[in-house]
């Protein structure tokens, strides 16, 4: 007898929103679309051009080649750079290459280049709190000259700050962290500095802050919550964090093929969300999949409107 023929058990289905796209990776893959639309295939692209193997994918279909440094592309092609931004170095060594290239940083990590070269000008040095290794990091890094920041990632990293001079710092945040643990460094760095000098506004994104407080409502009502998102996806990982400390189980899926119906079996609520490099059409793979197996009574718990959009460079505008 097969799991269609008896009844299926009901389960209530609460949908994180926003989830999905945000507005930088909705502008990165339209880059991307409209390059290859104009120069025609292939265009390059510089590290995945978001954390998402199924945009990765669909975009490699169309005709983008996906590479980690500019050596691998070919002279007289066009490339791009990836959301996440990329060292200065990188589009002087296109320029001095004679290579055409389009810039799909999220405006918002641009914000922090421009900020970090600011800072910096004014004497400052700055404590950036961020992951290492992330390409995001790596970008900002390398906006200033070596040895004009220092990464801290956890309260032990302030702990074991010896700056030259306490009293000329500035902090700065990478885009994707959470919010509640950023918050936690932040206040630890003026705790012991008191003079360090904050952005104006919050470097933790507005689309990261409202996935992560969507997911903080669902989480208290749910025994396991579903992450879509990758495995190397910043923002996605903190989604799945958050969903724990909510008091939920939680899982990072990157297709509806990897859920096991077993996880359910203590569940009568579950959550689902996606980090913002997911596509909204992976949110209904995997709510079909759930259907396969459960009686699904979806509800959509809206935490935020989110109606932010960002130009696309010049000379790509949708013709």
């Amino acid at each position: 007898m097969n799991h269609s023929d008896k009844q299926k058990r009901q389960i209530d289905l609460l949908v994180a929103a926003p989830r999905g796209f945000c507005a930088g990776v909705d502008r990165a893959i339209k880059i991307v679309e409209l390059a290859i639309k104009k120069y025609g295939a292939p265009v390059y692209v510089r590290h995945e051009i978001v954390h998402n193997r199924y945009v990765v994918d669909e975009l490699k279909k169309l005709g983008a080649i996906f590479v980690e440094e500019l050596d691998e592309v070919p002279d007289g092609v066009p490339v791009v750079f990836s959301a996440h931004g990329v060292p200065k170095a990188v589009p002087h060594k296109a320029e001095e290459r004679g290579l055409e290239y389009l810039d799909a940083t999220c405006p918002l990590v641009s914000k922090v280049h421009r900020q970090a070269e600011r800072q910096t000008q004014a004497g400052r040095h700055i404590i950036f709190v961020g992951h290492a290794n992330h390409p995001e990091v790596i970008g900002t890094f390398g906006q200033v000259a070596d040895g004009r920041m220092t990464l801290v990632e956890t309260l032990a990293d302030v702990e074991a700050l010896q700056p030259e001079d306490p009293e000329a710092l500035a902090f700065l945040t990478q885009t994707t962290l959470s919010v509640d643990d950023t918050r936690a460094i932040v206040e630890a760095l003026q705790t012991r500095f008191p003079n360090i000098i904050g952005p104006k506004g919050e470097d933790i994104c507005y689309a990261t802050s409202n996935r992560q407080n969507a997911v903080k409502e669902i989480a208290k009502s749910c025994e396991l919550v579903l992450v879509i998102g990758a495995p190397n996806s910043s923002n996605s990982l903190r989604l799945v964090e958050v969903a724990e400390r909510g008091g939920a189980a939680a899982k990072l899926i990157q297709r509806a093929d990897e859920i096991d119906p077993a996880w359910m079996e203590e569940v009568s609520t579950l959550g689902l969300t996606a980090g913002a490099s997911a596509p909204e059409i992976l949110v209904r793979e995997v709510t079909d999949r759930l259907e396969e197996y459960f009686d699904i009574r979806e509800k959509n718990i809206q935490t935020a409107d989110e109606n932010m959009t960002f130009k696309l460079p010049r000379g790509l505008e949708a013709s």
